[in-house]
């Protein structure tokens, strides 16, 4: 296909990672077909909006942005120029049809199950607009990853996501997951490792592996049996040229002892653990459907800690569930005092069509819920600045990304995923290298590259 046949694609992600995997994902399967990605979307022939159903008011936010996208589709069509909308993710599977019928401009509508089939549905769409696929296929999504996401850097960098499982099995009365994923779907062992292998070969250095419920992992191993996240992760460390391996998000309920011990066990997994636990109330975690404790949790904090000291740990939570009383929000600061959390994410509840939590009589408040909100966040911050200051006067290994903003400064990240800055060449970018952290400012440290240290691309200090 010749330059001027090519056309222009737009992708918006929102929300969690595995939605800029499959953004990935989605363009790699759109390339062969003509279309080149742009980071202008008033010049885009087909805009992908990417969405998330997770964060509050998410269908609302969706359809206030395809006002926008619809207006610019109407200025396009002005002067000649055709634009397709499509609406995809988690808000796409969960509406439907009923996103077409709000939104007229809307061309296509696909849910998470099906972008591999991306190439047919827009070729449908653009003979007759308003289709939508939304049914979750008998046949393996996995198998159906385009060839080219395996092997085109697109200026990736050095670090990379990688969907090793996708779905939920676990209801959580608050989440749609399990309703716009799927249940728990994980790829084989062999199919990661190629993905992951020519990353590395592409100049990827540092790999997380993503999953609804990542550490639920029990994708096909080399003999035919399942395999556990952690014996995935003992098979990937093997790759030659990948130096740092993460995972997220996990369920305290998946836990298990051979991934706990593998922290201590293998230095290419990083000293960084997300572990969301929602609430430290006992009682709003049964509301919750949770299928853990507080003390479970806090118990398995300190077996992890145990395995790797000085490990990173960071949560989610959510304040004003339905029936959150005083007491059972006291008890949440008192988990967040107790574990002592590197970083966390805090949201207001919000209620999702068709989860149990939906329909509860007893709502909180929406003064309630932001003033709580306010308060863990106070708390939460504090913490997380407590542990960047700590790391002041610390010689720690940083895997350099990028360019940083300053003239001669490079940015990277440390074991712990805290982000350093630090003076130095274009060309520690993709090296791993020691230094000195001098000074901590919100959202980064500052370092000084140590001399005299090799550079290297293969290994790391331990943490």
């Amino acid at each position: 296909m010749t330059g001027k046949d090519r056309k222009r694609l737009f992708v918006k992600s929102y929300g969690c990672q595995m939605n800029a995997y499959d953004a990935l994902r989605m363009a790699d399967a759109l390339a062969p077909e003509g279309y080149d990605e742009t980071t202008v979307i008033e010049e885009a022939d087909l805009v992908i909006l990417n969405t998330c159903h997770i964060r509050e008011r998410a269908s609302e936010k969706i359809f206030s942005e395809l006002g926008k996208v619809r207006d610019i589709k109407l200025v396009r069509a002005a002067a000649g120029q055709a634009t397709m909308i499509a609406v995809a993710g988690c808000v796409a599977q969960a509406e439907g049809s009923e996103i077409l019928r709000r939104q007229k401009a809307v061309d296509l509508v696909v849910g998470p199950q099906n972008y591999h089939r991306l190439p047919q549905l827009v070729a449908q769409a653009r003979l007759k607009p308003g289709v939508v696929d939304t049914e979750f296929p008998a046949e393996d999504k996995f198998d159906h990853l385009a060839p080219a996401a395996r092997a085109r850097t697109r200026e990736r960098g050095v670090t990379a996501f990688v969907t090793v499982q996708e779905g939920c099995d676990k209801f959580c009365t608050f989440c749609v997951v399990p309703f716009t994923r799927g249940s728990e779907t994980s790829r084989p062992v062999a199919k990661i490792a190629g993905e992951v292998a020519a990353l590395v070969d592409a100049g990827v250095r540092e790999v997380t592996l993503l999953g609804q419920n990542v550490n639920a992992y029990h994708g096909q191993g080399a003999n035919g049996a399942a395999q556990t996240l952690a014996q995935l992760i003992e098979h990937l460390a093997r790759i030659e040229g990948l130096a740092r391996i993460r995972y997220m998000t996990s369920h305290p309920n998946d836990m298990s002892e051979d991934l706990i011990a593998l922290h201590a066990d293998c230095a290419k997994l990083m000293p960084f653990l997300h572990l969301p636990v929602q609430s430290g109330s006992d009682r709003v975690l049964r509301a919750m459907n949770r299928r853990h404790t507080r003390q479970a949790y806090i118990d398995i904090i300190a077996r992890v800690r145990a395995a790797r000291p000085g490990i990173a740990v960071s949560s989610d939570f959510i304040v004003g569930f339905p029936g959150e009383s005083d007491e059972d929000f006291a008890a949440t600061l008192d988990l967040v005092r107790a574990v002592g959390f590197a970083s966390t994410y805090s949201f207001k509840y919000s209620p999702r069509p068709g989860t149990a939590a939906a329909s509860l009589a007893t709502q909180v408040s929406e003064a309630v819920m932001r003033e709580r909100l306010a308060r863990l966040q106070e708390l939460a911050e504090a913490q997380r600045q407590a542990w960047q200051r700590g790391f002041v006067g610390q010689n720690v290994d940083v895997l350099f990304e990028r360019a940083g903003r300053m003239p001669g400064q490079m940015v990277g990240k440390t074991a712990h995923l805290l982000q350093v800055q630090a003076d130095g060449p274009a060309a520690l970018a993709g090296t791993l290298q020691r230094l000195r952290i001098t000074a901590a400012s919100t959202n980064s440290l500052h370092g000084t590259l140590l001399p005299n240290l090799p550079q290297t691309r293969t290994t790391e200090a331990a943490a």
